[in-house]
């Protein structure tokens, strides 16, 4: 009976160690890139495509000269060439636009405020409707540009060429 109750105590042993080993350990959590997008994940990668959209827009402008209504929220634009283009309603909050050539450009109902239009060039430029507030246009030129209804509150309007006041 002692050789009995020596096998049960072994035998215990046995399948306690095994399970500790095989079964009952911690189950490994699978890292979230392994897994499907849940809708939260998705929710939360929607600023970076929003980033591209962004990136989208830029390069959809500089190859086609077109971007009626495109949001170019905080795009770095400096010392780009968009003479002629059409940036009609577009959305360029904060954009950089530092020396940019803007002459006989479309941006009637954009969006520019906080924009950095310091030393742009804005000759002829269609700006009805515009928003300037709080934008930079420090030296800029705005020489025969249609402002007709624009809004240059809180503008830094320091040397600027051409705009009847």
């Amino acid at each position: 009976m002692l050789q009995r109750q020596g096998n049960t105590v072994t035998s215990a042993i046995a399948l306690i160690s095994s399970s500790i080993i095989l079964g009952c350990a911690r189950p490994e959590i699978p890292q979230a890139s392994t897994l499907p997008p849940t809708n939260s994940e998705q929710t939360t990668t929607q600023p970076v495509a929003q980033n591209t959209s962004s990136n989208d827009a830029v390069n959809r402008l500089l190859s086609t000269r077109e971007c009626p209504g495109c949001d170019l929220q905080g795009a770095k634009l400096e010392r780009a060439d968009l003479s002629g283009v059409n940036l009609s309603n577009a959305n360029l909050t904060g954009a950089d636009l530092e020396k940019a050539n803007l002459s006989n450009a479309n941006l009637s109902g954009a969006n520019l405020t906080n924009a950095d239009l310091e030393e742009a060039n804005l000759t002829g430029a269609n700006l009805k409707g515009a928003n300037f507030q709080r934008a930079d246009l420090e030296d800029a030129n705005l020489t025969n540009a249609d402002v007709t209804g624009a809004n240059f509150q809180g503008a830094d309007l320091d040397g600027v060429i051409g705009l009847k006041r």
